[in-house]
């Protein structure tokens, strides 16, 4: 509501466009998801994983897996794409989606859900199939008594 001088004005706000808006942006993010798979470099496992992470002010930062022969130095696509965001200043985000070949669910590695928990907080995480079908899950829903910060302080 805004009021000036006299004249009251009204705004109507529309819930099912809201809601409807919300349900595109995941769609939005897991097919950019989708996209990013294409890029992965898996020679030895031959397991694609893409990743779309979402700023709060609307930017989309892809990752995708990436192998090498040391497998410990192997990075899952949801940290390329998060530490790709971060070194172009970016520190705010609402969403994170998942994609990969697989007709299960994909969700992130313990590792990746540390990261997720430390460098973007409490966000939509989007687990796809294979099939583009997604669940969102909350950072906490998958690392429940996480370790942070906070711990560290004590």
């Amino acid at each position: 509501m805004q009021i000036r001088g006299n004249k009251v004005k009204f705004e109507i706000i529309n819930f099912k466009n809201i809601f409807q808006s919300k349900i595109m942006n995941h769609k939005t993010l897991v097919n950019k998801a989708f996209e990013a798979k294409k890029n992965a470099l898996p020679p030895y496992s031959h397991f694609h994983v893409g990743a779309a992470l979402l700023t709060e002010d609307d930017k989309v930062y892809l990752g995708c897996n990436i192998e090498n022969s040391s497998y410990s130095l192997t990075i899952c696509a949801e940290r390329t794409a998060i530490f790709k965001a971060i070194s172009e200043g970016e520190r705010k985000f609402k969403a994170i989606a998942i994609a990969s070949d697989s007709p299960d669910y994909i969700t992130p590695c313990g590792a990746c859900r540390q990261i997720i928990y430390d460098h973007c907080g409490e966000i939509d995480i989007i687990c796809t199939n294979k099939d583009g079908d997604y669940k969102i899950f909350k950072t906490s829903e998958l690392l429940p008594h996480a370790f942070g910060d906070e711990d560290l302080k004590k």
